[in-house]
């Protein structure tokens, strides 16, 4: 089973962490991570956990994170974050991704994601950068974080506020991390296929043979008893005296 560890950046109301307009980067961050988490599980043998708290309302501490990572036994680790320059709206641009310097694991993984994201996110390509950042330093598995562009930028908000950008920003992310951990994609169920509706054979039925009582009803039509209307029907005292009166031939 390969572990993925995943983590959206800061919390909903972390103190600096937003655009010139007041757009949270947490917002940006978990609709990403929330994508990975959905794309992975169409891949065999493939669990993941969040390290951020996914309601957003608390920051989780970076030094639990890691610790939650590390103990769970991840075999990788994903933080997702979105850039910020001056904090006044500019026309910066680009995605960058990080990892710890001179961790060759973290390079490898970093190749894998950074030119799916590029590709799919369709921002400028600033490269693989190495920086103690905690996440990639206290994490002892191959860890990476993701800017995937900058919040106070003309340019890039207008990605970061598309949902389908965002979407495909996490499907970059997604096919970063199955060409890393050589995943593969889970079998579509075989179509149920309709059974015949089997039919049993009518047996041949005998014809039905006249009782005593049929008989006796022909003969009564015959004479002229009975007009032979209704013969299953309850018979009333007055007719059943009109049917006396012919029979007898009392008239």
């Amino acid at each position: 089973m390969v572990k993925i560890a995943i983590d959206a950046g800061h919390g909903m109301n972390t103190a600096g962490k937003r655009t010139p307009d007041g757009e949270r980067e947490w917002h940006f961050n978990d609709t990403v991570a929330r994508w990975v988490v959905h794309n992975l599980k169409g891949y065999e043998g493939v669990e993941t956990k969040r390290l951020d708290d996914t309601s957003g309302k608390t920051d989780v501490p970076l030094k639990t994170r890691t610790d939650i990572a590390n103990a769970w036994g991840a075999d990788s680790l994903v933080s997702i974050h979105h850039n910020a320059f001056l904090g006044k709206w500019g026309t910066h641009t680009g995605t960058e991704t990080f990892i710890y310097p001179g961790s060759v694991k973290g390079m490898e993984l970093a190749k894998a994601v950074h030119p799916e994201l590029v590709k799919r996110f369709k921002l400028k390509d600033r490269g693989i950068k190495e920086k103690g950042f905690h996440m990639l330093r206290e994490s002892n598995m191959p860890a990476i974080l993701t800017e995937g562009g900058y919040m106070d930028s003309r340019i890039d908000i207008v990605a970061m506020r598309d949902e389908n950008r965002l979407r495909a920003q996490a499907d970059g992310i997604t096919a970063g991390l199955v060409k890393f951990h050589k995943l593969k994609k889970k079998a579509a169920p075989a179509p149920v296929k309709p059974q015949p509706e089997v039919t049993k054979p009518v047996a041949n039925e005998k014809p039905k043979q006249p009782t005593q009582l049929d008989k006796e009803w022909d003969i009564a039509k015959k004479h002229g008893i009975t007009t032979g209307e209704r013969p299953n029907d309850t018979m009333t005292r007055k007719e059943g005296a009109a049917m006396i009166v012919r029979a007898l031939n009392l008239k």
